[in-house]
C-alpha cells in the first residue's frame, strides 16, 4: 500500500493485484460484493448508493478514481474536487445491519491506463470502449467524448472489482442506462445487466437541487437562488406533459422558468440554459415536437420517458432529469 495514502479504518487497495487477492478470498467465502464507482468528493447522494449496497450485499466496495478519459481538454480535470481523507472519514461512519464498507479501490492513473492516457481523443493510444449510437444524444451533444471515457473506465472497474451488484445514481441517467446496455452487449457476468441498479437522485431538502460533487463550485447565492431553477424547469415540463401538452410546449414552459429566474437575478448570476430535452430511454432518440403523452403511450405501450437538462450557473455546469412513467422498467429502484 502506498505511503501517500491517508490512514483509514477501511482497507485501501491502490493496485489491481492487491485488490484481486482480497477478491479471491471473498469468492472462497462465497460472499456477495456490492460496488459503488465514484470519483470521490463524496456527498449524500453517494452515501445513499453505499447504504443500498450495504443492505443488499455481504461486502461493499467503492472505487475512488478521477477518470481523465471522461474529461475533454477544456474541462475541469485539474480542478475537480479531490477530498480523499474526508471521503474515507465519511465512509467509516456508515453502517447498515452491522455492515460497513469493506474495501476502497484507489488506483493511480497509470494503474488504470497501462498504455498511458491523454485527454485529447485523437492522441490516445490503447484500448477503449464505445457504445455506438448511444453517446451523441442528450449529454453527448455537449460532451461528445464523455461516454467513451465512462464506458472504458467502468469496463475496467467491473473487470477488477467483479461485483455481484452495482449501484449508480439517477442524476446521471444516460450514463446509467448506457452502462446497463454495455453490460448486456458485452455479456458481462459481474455484474449481470439486471444487477446494475439505478438509485433515485438525492436532493437538497430545501431547494430540490440535485446533489453533485460539482455543487462545491457554487457560491452560496448561486446554490440557493439560481441552481434550483433547473429542477423547477424540468418539473414544469413534466407537469405540462402530464396535462396533455405536446413536447414543444413542454420544452417552452421549461425554458420560460429559466428565463424568469434569469430576469429575477439580473446581473448577480450568469445563468445559461444548455438544453432541455425529452428522450426515449431505450434509444435516447428525441421525441418529435408534436408528440403528446397520449401519442407516446399509444405508440410505446407504457414505456417511460426522460426529461433532462443542463444549465450553467456561472462557470459551473449542472445536470438533472426526471423520469415520467414506469421507471422500474429502467432498473430504477425505490
Amino acid at each position: 500500500m502506498s505511503s501517500e495514502l491517508p490512514q483509514s479504518s477501511i482497507p485501501l487497495f491502490p493496485t489491481v493485484g492487491s485488490y484481486r487477492e482480497w477478491r479471491r478470498r471473498a469468492y472462497d467465502q462465497k460472499k456477495s460484493v456490492g460496488f459503488v464507482a465514484t470519483m470521490g468528493a463524496l456527498h449524500e447522494g453517494h452515501l445513499l448508493l453505499v447504504r443500498r449496497s450495504l443492505a443488499e450485499n455481504d461486502l461493499t466496495v467503492l472505487s475512488i478514481f478521477v477518470n481523465p478519459a471522461q474529461f475533454a481538454p477544456h474541462e475541469d480535470l485539474a480542478t475537480y474536487p479531490r477530498t480523499l481523507p474526508r471521503d474515507l472519514e465519511l465512509l467509516s461512519t456508515l453502517s447498515v445491519s452491522g455492515r460497513s464498507p469493506a474495501a476502497v479501490f484507489v488506483p493511480t492513473v497509470s494503474e488504470m491506463y497501462p498504455s498511458g492516457i491523454v485527454q485529447s481523443v485523437d492522441q490516445q493510444k490503447g484500448t477503449f470502449v464505445e457504445v455506438k449510437g448511444y453517446g451523441h444524444q442528450m449529454e453527448g451533444r455537449t460532451r461528445p467524448t464523455f461516454f467513451r471515457g465512462v464506458a472504458t473506465v467502468v469496463t475496467k472497474l467491473f473487470n477488477v472489482i467483479e461485483p455481484t451488484r452495482t449501484y449508480f445514481g439517477q442524476k446521471d441517467i444516460q450514463q446509467a442506462l448506457l452502462l446497463r446496455r454495455m453490460t448486456r452487449d458485452l455479456l458481462l457476468s459481474h455484474p449481470e445487466p439486471e444487477n446494475l441498479f439505478i438509485v433515485p437522485t438525492a436532493r437538497d431538502p430545501k431547494t430540490s437541487l440535485a446533489l453533485s460533487s460539482r455543487n462545491a463550485y457554487l457560491s452560496d447565492h448561486e446554490r440557493e437562488k439560481a441552481a434550483p431553477a433547473l429542477y423547477a424547469a424540468l418539473d414544469a415540463a413534466k407537469s405540462a406533459w402530464e396535462a396533455g401538452a405536446p413536447k414543444v410546449e413542454c420544452i417552452s414552459r421549461a425554458q420560460a422558468v429559466v428565463e424568469q429566474k434569469k430576469a429575477e437575478l439580473g446581473d448577480s448570476v450568469d445563468l445559461r440554459l444548455d438544453y432541455i430535452e425529452m428522450n426515449d430511454p431505450e434509444t435516447f432518440d428525441e421525441l418529435d415536437a408534436g408528440t403528446s403523452r397520449a401519442d407516446w403511450e399509444a405508440e410505446r405501450e407504457g414505456r417511460p420517458l426522460i426529461i433532462s437538462g443542463a444549465m450553467y450557473v456561472g462557470k459551473t455546469r449542472l445536470i438533472d432529469n426526471v423520469v415520467v412513467g414506469a421507471r422500474r422498467t429502467l432498473g430504477i429502484v425505490d
